[in-house]
């Protein structure tokens, strides 16, 4: 089932340019994992320091592999430091897989 991830950032002022650095550097290497779709990064047009990247992933399983590896929590760890606040990250599903949702995701067909 597809998984859309929104990761939200808080980037200081003065370090845009370093954080998207790393921010393209984890969408390169999330092109290597297994179940990765698609990845965009957004620029929120009220304040240019507020940064969501949208992924799409094979299986939320796929998603939390990638977010809990050692390679990803390095660059994450860089991250946070260019940062104002932490990084909050919400998954979705499509409407039509409310129902496995409920049901802890179990494997319904798509």
């Amino acid at each position: 089932m597809l998984v859309k991830v929104f990761i939200k950032r808080n980037i200081k002022e003065g370090k845009e340019k370093e954080a998207f650095a790393l921010i393209k550097k984890l969408r390169f290497k999330a092109m290597n994992q297994e179940g990765h779709i698609s990845g965009e990064n957004l620029v929120s047009t009220d304040d240019p320091q507020k940064i969501m990247v949208v992924g799409t992933w094979q299986g939320l399983e796929n998603w939390t592999k990638w977010k809990k590896s050692d390679e990803r929590k390095n660059i994450e760890a860089q991250l946070a430091e260019l940062q104002s606040a932490p990084t909050t990250y919400e998954s979705f599903v499509f409407s039509k897989h409310r129902i496995s949702v409920k049901m802890g995701f179990s494997d319904f067909a798509d």
